[in-house]
């Protein structure tokens, strides 16, 4: 199985240029489903490209990473998902169950086919057991911040992440995540572009977080 540092793969721009391609339906997506309750329909906005280039940075790793064609279809699917949850998450601060919880399902097939070795090389309990304890974790420690501080949605997200990925990776999406957003946060703040009180999903780092994880070389 090639690491990420085995050399562009020719399929890599391939993957990437439909991930590109996939990132600014999602975005157009995602400014009209689920419907807005005012029926408004947003522009092409600083959503737009975010989502595009990050879908193409994760589709065109697709290949690289993974060797195997049925590894390479399976988070090919997985990261498009992520793809239409960010856009969501951005947009409507929604991640739909209709993509989680069929994430949910691949995660479940994946696992019980071939273990989470997929991406850790680890047994498939510890992956069970992170897609449980991490984001039934976090949703417990973020209660007494009120409702909508870690969504339901978050939680399913990070179930199928789980399952996918295996224990370790998950504890390192979520770290990656929560780094990724206090760096922005903080630059935000500083140039002034929210406040303290501002409202900003977690969703979208996480996301981030996840599709770094899995990318990660496999342990020899």
């Amino acid at each position: 199985m090639p690491s990420l540092t085995a050399g562009l793969d020719p399929l890599a721009p391939v993957f990437g240029l439909a991930g590109l391609l996939w990132g600014v339906a999602a975005d157009r997506i995602a400014a009209r489903w689920p419907a807005h309750e005012d029926g408004a329909v947003r522009n092409v906005d600083w959503r737009t490209p975010i989502v595009a280039v990050f879908a193409m940075a994760a589709l065109a790793a697709v290949p690289t990473r993974f060797g195997d064609p049925g590894e390479r279809l399976l988070f090919a699917t997985f990261f498009a998902a992520c793809v239409l949850l960010m856009a969501t998450d951005l947009d409507q601060r929604l991640m739909p169950d209709i993509v989680t919880l069929p994430l949910i399902v691949l995660g479940v097939v994946a696992l019980a086919s071939g273990g989470d070795s997929l991406v850790s090389r680890s047994p498939a309990w510890l992956a069970v057991l992170g897609a449980i304890a991490v984001p039934g974790l976090l949703f417990v420690a973020s209660l007494p911040f009120g409702e909508g501080a870690f969504g339901l949605g978050d939680v399913k997200f990070l179930v199928s992440t789980g399952l996918l990925a295996g224990l370790v990776r998950i504890v390192l999406a979520v770290f990656a995540g929560a780094m990724l957003s206090g760096v922005i946060v903080f630059a935000l703040l500083i140039a002034r572009r929210v406040t303290l009180h501002s409202y900003i999903p977690f969703g979208p780092f996480l996301i981030a977080g996840a599709v770094w994880a899995a990318l990660l070389p496999a342990a020899s």
